[in-house]
C-alpha cells in the first residue's frame, strides 16, 4: 500500500512589512492615498510556487487612515465603511493561478459592509528569502480597482463645473510579506 503525504506550508501576513493602500482621484485634479493599519491575513499553499494557494484577509475598517483626521472620521462614518455596524471586511480566495514568471490572478469574494463581490487582482510574486532571524518570507505586490458604489460606499458630490468631489474607481495596492508559521 502506497500513501502520499502532501504537505501544506502556512503563512501568516507580517504586518510590520506589508501595506493595505488604496486610492482615489479627488476633485478630478489630484489623487487622495490611504491605508488600513490594522489587518491580518493567512494562506496555505502546497508548494513554495503558492500555485493554487488559499488566501484570507481580514481588516479593521475603522484603521483607515489618509493622514487627515477630519477625512478618517468621515469615512469611518455611515456614509462611508459604517464601523460601528460593519467592523471589518474580508477577503477570501476562490483562485489563485500562475499566468507567466513572476505574474499571477488572484480571484475572490471581497465584502465590504454587508456587500460581497467577487474581484479579480494582478499579482507579481517577489520571491522568497530568509530574514535575519531565520524566518522564511516571500513577498507580493497585488492590484485591482472596485467600484466603491457596489459596495455601498455611496457618498459624494458634483462639482460646480460636473464631475464628483471623488471618484466611484478605487485602486487597491497591497504589498504583502508573507512569513512561514
Amino acid at each position: 500500500m502506497n500513501f502520499t503525504i502532501q504537505a501544506q506550508l502556512n503563512w501568516i501576513v507580517d504586518t510590520h512589512n506589508s501595506q493595505l493602500k488604496f486610492t482615489v482621484v479627488h476633485l478630478m485634479i489630484s489623487q487622495i492615498d490611504g491605508m488600513f493599519t490594522s489587518y491580518t491575513g493567512t494562506v496555505k499553499s502546497k508548494d513554495i510556487t503558492f500555485a493554487d494557494a488559499e488566501i484570507n484577509f481580514n481588516v479593521e475598517t475603522k484603521s483607515v487612515d489618509t493622514r487627515d483626521a477630519d477625512r478618517d472620521i468621515e469615512l469611518r462614518s455611515k456614509e462611508f465603511f459604517d464601523c460601528n455596524k460593519f467592523p471589518n471586511m474580508s477577503f477570501k480566495s476562490t483562485s489563485f493561478k500562475k499566468i507567466a514568471g513572476k505574474k499571477y490572478k488572484l480571484t475572490g469574494d471581497l465584502t465590504i459592509k454587508d456587500v460581497t463581490k467577487q474581484v479579480t487582482f494582478d499579482v507579481t510574486f517577489n520571491g522568497t528569502a530568509t530574514d535575519g532571524f531565520g524566518n522564511k518570507k516571500a513577498g507580493f505586490k497585488a492590484t485591482t480597482t472596485i467600484n466603491r458604489l457596489a459596495y455601498g460606499l455611496m457618498w459624494n458630490n458634483t462639482l460646480e463645473g460636473g464631475g464628483l468631489t471623488i471618484s466611484n474607481e478605487v485602486d487597491l495596492i497591497l504589498n504583502i510579506q508573507l512569513m512561514m508559521k
